[in-house]
């Protein structure tokens, strides 16, 4: 089967030509970017966007519903409304990166780029449940797609484009490595927490005054370990 373009999958039926767009995003970004209009209003990328984020709302959904994820029903609303929000936000970021990078093209064909960029965001979904690695793969993901945009629709040489948002995926990957560090850490504490709350007073409720002994030692636990780690620090830089 012959792959569509952008323009070939507008020309059929709504639900078709979303579909269409998407596997082609999936399977063949670059011929999809080559292809994709340039201008045309906002109309068919908007569209797209929603509901791309209507389906991916649907997937968390029902992975909620399983116990796979913390996201519940109300995703099916949540993610189309920051689609359609974050998804002109995001639009300006990128068109102001491509800029600097020499682009002559305008703000909606930055739009586009990113709003046809939901195509993998319903599988991204499901890898999130890897914990760490997800996160990674949806990054990887993410960024492939905007150094194909940058090649085949903005004409920057490929060095540039993987150059420069290779650079920024390696700072959000830090970024989001210690972000879950940080959570897994906060979450044993508040186990070991709850677990020496629950041997103080064995297993019955506790009094205010036990209440607060117990939390005096927890942040008192964790003034130390902040303490411990500055000092670990300042011995290194030393």
């Amino acid at each position: 089967m012959d792959n569509v373009t952008g323009m070939d999958a507008q020309k059929k039926s709504p639900v078709q030509g979303i579909i269409d767009m998407v596997k082609q995003v999936i399977l063949n970004p670059a011929e999809f970017y080559r292809g994709m209009p340039k201008v045309g209003g906002f109309g068919d990328p908007l569209v797209f966007a929603v509901v791309l984020g209507v389906v991916t709302g649907i997937v968390q959904a029902i992975l909620g519903l399983v116990h796979l994820s913390p996201v519940g029903l109300s995703a099916i609303i949540i993610m189309p409304i920051g689609v359609l929000i974050g998804g002109f936000i995001g639009a300006a970021i990128v068109f102001v990166i491509w800029k600097l990078m020499g682009s002559s093209e305008s703000y909606e064909t930055a739009y586009r780029c990113g709003a046809y960029a939901m195509a993998v965001q319903p599988i991204l979904a499901v890898a999130g449940l890897i914990p760490v690695v997800g996160s990674l793969v949806g990054l990887a993901w993410m960024t492939f797609l905007l150094v194909q945009a940058s090649v085949e629709v903005h004409k920057i040489p490929a060095k540039k484009a993987w150059l420069v948002f290779g650079i920024i995926a390696a700072v959000f990957a830090l970024m989001t490595l210690g972000a879950q560090a940080g959570a897994r850490k906060a979450q044993r504490s508040m186990a070991d927490f709850q677990k020496e709350m629950g041997v103080s007073t064995g297993g019955k409720d506790m009094t205010p005054e036990q209440a607060g002994k117990a939390a005096a030692a927890f942040m008192k636990a964790m003034q130390e370990q902040a303490a411990k780690q500055a000092q670990e620090e300042k011995a290194k830089a030393e």
